[in-house]
């Protein structure tokens, strides 16, 4: 990649396109968690470049609005929120949830000023665990669809929020690289003789200690589908176990789940070199993890491994808490939690990763397609107007990442699978779980 694709992949601030073109999407903007009470307090959320804020009014619904008022550009997360309204406390204007100016209490009685100005707000939608906004164009809004992980209410959603300082071009390839688990992850994927990725209280199991998997790549209007093919522990003479990951254009992956539950992630550009990464399970209620429990053991727990703000405790400055003694007793890393070890590989990148010095080898294939699609995809943006995974070019319901032992010669892409939870097919076999 050239230095002008790089920028053009990467930023999403004002009028970049690439930022216009994730626009014509509904975005997450924060979680419901962090806006839950009526007349709590306000957040304060960035995406794209575009400050704003957060709140709940007194009848439950939720406001994503302009952070800073429109009178003097004072900051409305220090608001009072409070009967129906957020108010500023500088000179007292308060606002609703669509940006309409309800109270000048600073101008005299019959003024009309408010009629005049209305405050940037954005239309919302509450699911799936988060607080969704469509900040494109009025007139391009589409139909709110629930995401691939979410496909309905009565799926469980635990969620995970990290805020990391880099692009969010690299940590959306780091989550569809399937080749570096095998190595950055081996001592929390752990190779065991089992038919499939199996989840325990502090590991998941994988029956293939194969770290060079063969790729296959399936393109699609909505972003791609791919199979890491790897050589299995047992039967490796008729099976081959095959982990496939979705790309769901612009920042979305269907992560090959595990026994239990799925797995998926979404990444949300705060800026060019701030990304608000999600990182989700999702499935069965009785199968799925509780909140604490998730992010306990992905080592993302507010106050313990993350700041108040979201932002981790682990970070460059202290070498991301890595245990060398750990090292040196058989532990890969090091660094505790496998989300802690990706975000330990996209910052240390840089703020913004230089793809121009890249080597791509035959491990690459998603991160190359990665690069090559969504390039394509902003410059059809920018001729036409038509964002990729959009309208009749969505991801379609029966689609969801999938690991399976398959007979050698099947075809991965014709494979049935259904998302965990649901019915799955028999696996090609079945060998008493040991850990190896």
């Amino acid at each position: 990649m050239t230095s002008e694709e790089n920028d053009l992949l990467c930023r999403v601030m004002g009028d970049a396109p690439m930022g216009q073109l994730m626009r014509r999407h509904w975005t997450p903007v924060c979680l419901i968690e962090e806006v839950q009470d009526p007349d709590g307090p306000p957040v304060r959320a960035q995406v794209f470049g575009e400050e704003l804020v957060v709140f709940r009014d007194t009848a439950g619904q939720v406001g994503v609005i302009g952070e800073h008022c429109p009178h003097r550009g004072a900051s409305l997360v220090l608001g009072r929120n409070e009967e129906g309204g957020l108010r500023c406390l500088y000179h007292g204007w308060k606002f609703d949830v669509r940006g309409n100016i309800l109270e000048m209490v600073s101008e005299p009685a019959g003024n009309r000023m408010a009629a005049g100005i209305k405050h940037p707000a954005y239309p919302t939608k509450e699911w799936g665990g988060m607080v969704w906004a469509y900040m494109g164009p009025p007139e391009t809004m589409p139909e709110f669809q629930p995401p691939a992980w979410a496909p309905s209410p009565d799926v469980k959603v635990t969620i995970a929020k990290a805020v990391l300082p880099c692009n969010w071009a690299q940590v959306i390839e780091g989550a569809i690289d399937s080749a570096h688990s095998s190595s950055l992850h081996s001592s929390d994927m752990v190779p065991a003789e089992v038919n499939g990725a199996q989840a325990t209280g502090s590991v998941w199991l994988r029956p293939s200690n194969d770290k060079a998997p063969r790729l296959q790549l399936e393109r699609t209007a909505y972003g791609f589908r791919y199979a890491a093919i790897r050589k299995p522990i047992h039967n490796a003479d008729v099976n081959d176990y095959v982990r496939s990951t979705v790309f769901v254009a612009p920042a979305t992956a269907l992560i090959p789940p595990n026994n239990l539950y799925n797995v998926a992630n979404i990444n949300v550009p705060a800026d060019d070199t701030n990304t608000v990464f999600y990182f989700i399970a999702w499935g069965h209620p009785s199968q799925t993890p509780d909140t604490a429990a998730w992010r306990k053991f992905l080592g993302q727990t507010l106050g313990e491994d993350l700041d108040k703000h979201y932002r981790p405790l682990r970070n460059r400055d202290n070498h991301f808490w890595q245990d060398r003694e750990a090292m040196q007793a058989g532990n890969f890393t090091g660094i505790t939690g496998f989300p802690n070890q990706d975000i330990a590989m996209w910052t240390t990148m840089g703020a913004i990763a230089d793809r121009s010095a890249d080597h791509l080898g035959a491990s690459d294939l998603a991160v190359a397609e990665f690069r090559k699609q969504m390039l394509k995809a902003v410059r059809a943006f920018q001729e036409t107007g038509a964002a990729i995974g959009t309208g009749a070019d969505a991801i379609p319901a029966e689609v969801c990442a999938f690991q399976s032992m398959i007979p050698k010669g099947s075809d991965w892409k014709s494979f049935k699978v259904s998302p965990v939870g649901e019915s799955q097919p028999e696996p090609a076999h079945t060998p008493q779980a040991q850990n190896v």
